[in-house]
Parts: structure tokens; C-alpha cells; sequence
């Protein structure tokens, strides 16, 4: 499993640790990843995602998975996020088929 975010693609970034006599060795950053599942309207169901928590934040900011990725272009996102997107595009022109018969 891949140390990176579902929707927003943050990952794993290297740097230097930095000790007092300036010694210099290779580190890595660590994206600080939750599982969380969230809540889909459109689809009606719970969608497990290994987020960042800032993408987490973002999500909840934007009024849910749905709002937010049907707001995101698809440039911005993940190929993960882009299938999911797909599958909440097409849940909701079901529903609007329903609705309109």
C-alpha cells in the first residue's frame, strides 16, 4: 500500500535532518494518512478512502465527498478519485432519469 492520498495525491517527500554540527543525512516526510470512511448521497452508501488529513478537512469544508469532487476537476485529482467521480456522475444522472419519469 502506497504512502499517498486517495484524492488530493500528496505523498512522501524527502529532506535532510540537520544536526547541531551540521551533519546532514537523508530523511522522509510522512503524509499524515487516516482511513476514514465518508458518506456518499448520491451513491448511498459509505466510501472507504485513505486520505490525508488535510484532504479530509478540505472534503468536510466543501459539504462532502460528493460536493467536493463533482466541484474538483478531474486534472486535480487522483485516478482513484477520478473513478469515484465517474461513479457519483453517473449515480446522480440515474437518479435524475428517475425523478424525470
Amino acid at each position: 500500500m502506497s504512502r499517498r492520498c486517495e484524492l488530493t495525491g500528496k505523498t512522501v517527500l524527502s529532506g535532510n535532518n540537520v544536526s547541531h554540527a551540521n551533519n546532514k543525512t537523508r530523511r522522509r516526510f510522512l503524509p499524515n494518512l487516516q482511513i476514514t470512511s465518508l458518506l456518499s448521497d448520491v451513491l448511498g452508501s459509505a466510501v472507504r478512502l485513505r486520505l490525508s488529513t488535510r484532504a479530509i478537512r478540505t472534503v468536510e469544508h466543501n459539504g462532502g465527498i460528493d460536493a467536493f469532487l463533482l466541484g474538483t476537476p478531474n486534472s486535480k485529482l487522483t485516478p482513484e478519485g477520478a473513478v469515484l467521480k465517474r461513479r457519483i456522475e453517473r449515480a446522480k444522472a440515474k437518479q435524475a432519469e428517475k425523478v424525470a419519469a
